[in-house]
């Protein structure tokens, strides 16, 4: 079986699908092929295509595999590697709409280089390279090659030009919804604060209710927790309150230092101890709540 997978990618990598159904076409491929499209929108009577395949289904094609033909991005590369399967790639190019610069040239080139795959360069050439992938012994990749991963880490965030955002993007989400959620528990405290409720209950209903924001936008913008059954969803849920509550023993500690001994302003104690509470609570979310 061949298993062929294009990944993740927003844009559609048709070209190699294309070549792939063609050397059906001609014979030269006669084992059955499965294909994990992403987004790419293709259809074919000679393939079974899947958009997204479950982690678990995904690793058994794998290794059913006798060959894994996919584009150039490393996980994809490195995932059939380290199931010792025969890989060839092919790098998604600009030109072609299909990436949105051509890092993956490198990848592919280094890898094939280094003796790990093989390289498709002309589609044209893809029943020629899936024969000479039958004689083909990969060199077994070891995970930990440092100087390889190293090398492509380097490449990746020096040549790919990603962007400031996307290279610190789970802080500044965490920084902005952080933000938001202090302007959740802040109003709450004043409007809560207006009515004559006294201070540490209002604390309490005000925190209560900005971390059920946090809940909410902590998992689905900032980690993008992949937990989508029912217990895993409670489990990170009761897992959050539970480090809040941490937190909240925290905040009303430095409320009562700031406002009963210090004599400080309320609403200006209540803006510092948020700025120390949003610190600790990243810690605790993103290294014993929320699994990528």
């Amino acid at each position: 079986m061949i298993f062929v997978t294009l990944g993740t990618q927003d844009k559609s990598f048709s070209r190699l699908l294309k070549a792939i159904d063609k050397e059906i076409e001609k014979g030269t491929i006669k084992d059955k092929v499965v294909v994990q499209a992403g987004l790419t929108k293709y259809k074919s009577k000679n393939m079974e295509i899947f958009d997204l395949i479950p982690a678990d289904k995904f690793d058994q094609y794998i290794e059913k595999s006798d060959l894994v033909i996919t584009h150039g991005g490393a996980g994809s590369i490195l995932t059939a590697l380290k199931k010792n399967k025969k890989v060839i790639a092919a790098a998604r190019l600009s030109k072609y709409k299909e990436h949105t610069n051509d890092h993956q040239i490198q990848i592919v080139k280094e890898f094939s280089d280094e003796g790990y795959i093989l390289e498709l360069n002309d589609f044209n050439k893809l029943g020629k390279l899936i024969e000479k992938s039958k004689k083909f012994k990969p060199k077994k990749f070891m995970s930990n090659t440092k100087n390889m991963i190293k090398l492509l880490e380097d490449y990746i965030e020096d040549v790919n030009h990603i962007s400031w955002f996307n290279k610190y993007r789970e802080a500044l989400l965490y920084l902005f919804f952080g933000g938001c959620t202090t302007l959740v528990n802040i109003v709450a405290f004043y409007i809560i604060r207006k009515f004559g409720v006294s201070t540490y209950i209002t604390n309490i209903i005000a925190w209560f209710l900005s971390v059920v924001f946090a809940f909410i936008t902590n998992k689905l913008f900032v980690f993008e927790s992949k937990n989508t059954s029912i217990k895993d969803s409670f489990k990170e849920c009761f897992s959050f309150f539970l480090f809040r509550v941490i937190s909240l023993v925290f905040d009303m500690g430095i409320m009562y230092l700031l406002i009963d001994l210090l004599n400080i302003n309320e609403m200006v104690s209540k803006v510092f101890s948020n700025i120390f509470v949003i610190i600790i609570n990243y810690v605790f979310s993103k290294l014993f709540i929320f699994k990528k």
